[in-house]
Order: structure tokens, then sequence, then C-alpha cells
């Protein structure tokens, strides 16, 4: 593979596995906020976390391949070969960081400790998917089904997606922080 080659395929892994990142950002913090807004118990925010970290994954991962014309049926078909190993990888290590870090498990909304094992969770989720993103795609696997369908029409610029995790996990940190004063 030359050099240009496995730049593009680094470059390709890192949009993908960005891409997964966001949905499941956005599935895990919502349904921890919900699970924890109901007063619901660590087994019950969780799965809703994941359930949901999955549909927004595979969500926004359909987006492209519909704005470029591919059928909805055949657009699920698609993502759900695509993203299925890297969301799962994600999930995986995401919940075993929050595990793992004390006091995170029961932090609620308004703990720093709950933002910032959320930020440190995202973080080692995405390092852990990166490597299995770019294995997928060598493969042409993963995210590469997705770049087929769409002919590679649709660029993906990732700089939006850095950009809105990092704003929101701030945001959060930053009004738990004014929560304790």
């Amino acid at each position: 593979m030359s050099t240009t080659q496995n730049h593009d395929m680094s470059s390709m892994a890192v949009g993908a596995t960005l891409h997964c990142l966001t949905g499941c950002s956005i599935g895990e913090i919502l349904g921890l906020s919900v699970g924890t807004f109901a007063g619901w118990g660590n087994l019950g925010t969780t799965v809703l976390s994941i359930a949901l970290a999955f549909v927004f994954g595979y969500s926004l991962s359909s987006l492209p391949l519909l704005r470029s014309g591919v059928a909805v049926g055949a657009a699920l078909s698609l993502v759900l070969a695509a993203d299925t190993l890297s969301i799962a990888v994600m999930e995986v290590v995401d919940n075993l960081v929050v595990l793992v870090v004390p006091g995170a498990l029961n932090a609620g909304l308004t703990n720093p400790i709950f933002w910032a094992s959320m930020a440190l969770s995202l973080a080692v989720a995405f390092a852990a998917a990166l490597p299995v993103n770019r294995a997928l795609l060598r493969r042409g696997k993963g995210h590469a089904i997705t770049h087929h369908a769409t002919s590679d029409a649709v660029p993906m610029n990732n700089t939006p997606l850095v950009v809105g995790i990092a704003c929101f996990l701030a945001g959060g940190l930053v009004a738990s922080l004014g929560s304790l004063l």
C-alpha cells in the first residue's frame, strides 16, 4: 500500500470512527440523562444508553446513504453491516471505563465526575475502535461498504463532529461545576 493510500485509509478510519463516536455520544448522553432524570437504576439507564447509542450511530451513518439516493431498506442493511462491530467495541469499552472510574457509575448529571468520566470513556472508546475500523476498511468492510454504496460522492468532514462532541462535554462539565457553587 502506498503512502498516499495508507494516509487515505487512516483518514477514512478516523472519519468512520468519529462518525460512530458521534452517534454513540449522543445516544449515551441522552440515555444517561433520561435514566438519571427518571430516577432509574444503573442497569436500566445503561441498557437505554447502549440502545440509543446504536440507534443514533446507525442513524448518523444512514444520512449520507439516504442523501446519495440509496433506499431506506438498503441503507439500513448497509449500515448494520458497516457499523455494528465499531459501535459494539465502543459501547463495551465506554461502559467498562465508566465502571472502573471511582464514583462515575453513580454520578448524576450535576456531578463533574459524570462529565469527566464520559469524556474519558469516549476518548478510550475512540482509541479502541479506530484500529477495528482501520482493519475493516483494509478488508473492504465497515465504512468501505457505505463509501462504495455512495460512490464516494459524499465526502466526510469530521471537524463538526469533533467540535460538537467536545463542546457538549465541556458544556456539561462547566454546568456541573457551576452547580457546585
